[in-house]
């Protein structure tokens, strides 16, 4: 197996994490009900709806990757639901404890956090879906330097477009 085969198929699993962390922002035009789980602890911009909509796009893209039939898959997308839950869920988790984490030590929401900012969602993920997934140790480094990359290209492009308050 080549290595980016492997790397496709890693970021492939890890894609259901990677739009539940890209939800939230898009929130920010949402005026209807969305209090913030915790002002105090996890700051403002933490809320209900943006770790419940994370988690439920997590779920659907899941659900997608089930249909899709890809030859090679690095886990068995018939429990898609539990798959997509605990992506959705260890990324929203990954982000919130994070948040907690930052505010302890007096960081400003929307200040700098490297690399705890890129790699915050991506943690919470593979902690959760370890269990149902043999990874080494390479494809766990495979899966962090990735997104540490990936993540900065996205959050640019974001605030550049006017979804992201800050670059970060």
């Amino acid at each position: 197996m080549s290595l980016s085969w492997r790397v496709e198929q890693l970021l492939y699993l890890m894609g259901p994490a990677f739009l539940a962390n890209m939800t939230p922002p898009f929130l920010r035009f949402w005026k209807g009900w969305n209090p913030p789980i915790s002002e105090r602890w996890l700051g403002s911009h933490k809320t209900v709806i943006g770790a419940a909509a994370g988690t439920t796009v997590a779920i659907v893209a899941a659900f997608v990757q089930s249909r899709i039939q890809w030859q090679g898959s690095v886990i068995d997308y018939a429990s898609w639901p539990t798959i997509g839950l605990l992506l959705g869920v260890g990324a929203m988790g990954g982000d919130a404890a994070k948040s907690f984490l930052k505010r302890r030590r007096g960081i400003a929401p929307g200040n700098r956090w490297v690399p705890a900012d890129q790699l915050d969602f991506v943690i919470g993920a593979l902690i959760l879906i370890a269990p149902a997934v043999k990874f080494s140790w390479a494809d766990v480094a495979i899966i962090l330097a990735a997104s540490f990359v990936g993540d900065i290209v996205v959050n640019q492009l974001a605030y550049r477009l006017g979804i992201r308050a800050s670059a970060w």
